[in-house]
C-alpha cells in the first residue's frame, strides 16, 4: 500500500462525518409577516362631510305639482312664430341638461357610448315633437347642483334630470306636469345593520349635491351626517370603500346602484315622494304647455308604460304614469 493509498483510507471516513454532520444542520426561515396596506382611499374629487342642515323638501305648500294645461299641439318641425319651440328649431336642436350615472334614468351604454334611460326618451319625445325626429338633441351632463344654474342662463333648453318639482325650485325655475313619483329610501351594505332611518344616528349618510334627500334625511334623523358628492355614483364608490355607512336618494336611482354591486341593497320605508318633472326656464309658459303636451301624449298612446317596463321594472309593478293636474 503506498503512501497515497494510506492518506485516502484516512480521510474518507473524516469526509464522510463532516457531511453526514452538514447534512443534519438546520438553518431557520427569515421572518414573513403578512403584508400590511397603509394607503388611505383616496375620496372621490368634490366630496364633502358634515354638510350644513337644509330645509325640507315639499310641494304642498304651493301646489308645486299643478302646472299649466296643454294646447292643441302644433305639428313636428312646424311651431308656431315667435314661440320659444319655434326658437328651438333655429338653433337647430333641443339642448337637454341631463346627467350620465343615474342608471336606470340616464346613463351611458359601456358598449355603444350611447346615452340611454327612462329620462332620455322622456326628452327625445320632446324633440320628436318639436323636430319631427328624436336625433336633433344634444345632451349636456351636469350635475345634481347645476340644474337650476344651466336653466337660468339659458346653456339648456331643458332640464330632464330626475328633477324634484319644489316650491323653493318653483321660485327659480318652472316645471312640467309630473313624469314620474318616487319614493326616496336608503341603500347600504348587507350585514351592516342598517335597515331603517332609525339606524342612521352617527352615520355617515351620502347624497349628491344639490338633491332634496339631503333635507329630509337631515329631518328625519337630525343625528345623521351627511357626506355630499358630485354624482351618485361618487356615493357607490365611498359606500364599497368603506368611507360612507350609507346613501339615500330615490329609489329608481338607488335601484340603479344596486344593479352594479350585489353587496349592497335598498331598505327601510319609504321616507317621502319625490314628483320629477321637466325643469324649464322661468316665463316660457309656452314651452311648458308644450312638454305637459308631449307627457300627455305619452300617457295616452301607452308609450309611458312601455317605458316603465323598459327601463323601471326592477322597481316592481307599474303604478301608471302620475295624473296631471293643471291650474287653468
Amino acid at each position: 500500500m503506498t503512501a497515497l493509498s494510506r492518506r485516502l483510507r484516512f480521510l474518507l471516513p473524516l469526509l464522510l462525518v463532516v457531511a453526514t454532520s452538514a447534512a443534519c444542520v438546520e438553518f431557520s426561515a427569515p421572518p414573513s409577516p403578512p403584508p400590511v396596506a397603509f394607503a388611505v382611499q383616496p375620496t372621490p374629487p368634490g366630496a364633502e362631510t358634515d354638510v350644513a342642515r337644509e330645509p325640507v323638501p315639499t310641494s304642498e305648500t304651493c301646489n308645486a305639482t299643478e302646472s299649466l294645461r296643454p294646447g292643441p299641439m302644433p305639428e313636428p318641425g312646424s311651431m308656431p312664430i315667435r314661440s320659444t319651440m319655434a326658437d328651438i328649431i333655429d338653433h337647430g336642436r333641443l339642448i337637454v341638461g341631463l346627467d350620465t350615472g343615474s342608471n336606470p334614468f340616464s346613463f351611458r351604454d359601456p358598449i355603444s357610448g350611447d346615452i340611454r334611460g327612462f329620462d332620455v326618451d322622456i326628452a327625445r319625445a320632446i324633440s320628436a315633437a318639436i323636430f319631427g325626429a328624436p336625433g336633433s338633441i344634444e345632451f349636456r351632463v351636469l350635475s345634481s347642483a347645476e340644474r337650476t344654474e344651466a336653466l337660468q342662463n339659458h346653456t339648456v333648453d331643458v332640464v330632464v334630470k330626475t328633477m324634484s318639482i319644489t316650491c323653493d325650485r318653483l321660485r327659480e325655475v318652472d316645471f312640467s306636469s309630473p313624469y314620474y313619483v318616487a319614493s326616496q329610501r336608503i341603500l347600504s351594505t348587507r350585514g351592516s345593520g342598517i335597515d331603517g332611518p332609525d339606524k342612521l344616528a352617527g352615520k355617515q349618510v351620502c347624497a349628491a349635491r344639490g338633491a332634496t334627500s339631503i333635507g329630509r334625511i337631515q329631518s328625519i334623523e337630525p343625528r345623521a351626517r351627511m357626506v355630499t358628492t358630485t354624482t351618485w355614483a361618487d356615493c357607490l364608490v365611498m359606500l364599497q370603500q368603506g368611507q360612507i355607512d350609507a346613501v339615500s336618494t330615490d329609489d329608481g336611482i338607488l335601484a340603479g346602484l344596486a344593479e352594479q354591486d350585489p353587496w349592497v341593497q335598498v331598505v327601510g320605508p319609504g321616507l317621502g315622494e319625490e314628483y320629477y318633472g321637466v325643469g324649464i326656464p322661468k316665463g316660457q309658459d309656452d314651452m311648458v304647455r308644450f312638454v305637459n303636451g308631449v307627457l300627455t301624449q305619452l300617457r295616452v298612446s301607452g308609450r309611458w308604460q312601455q317605458m316603465y317596463d323598459r327601463w323601471l321594472s326592477v322597481l316592481g309593478p307599474s303604478p301608471g304614469p302620475p295624473q296631471p293636474v293643471y291650474r287653468d
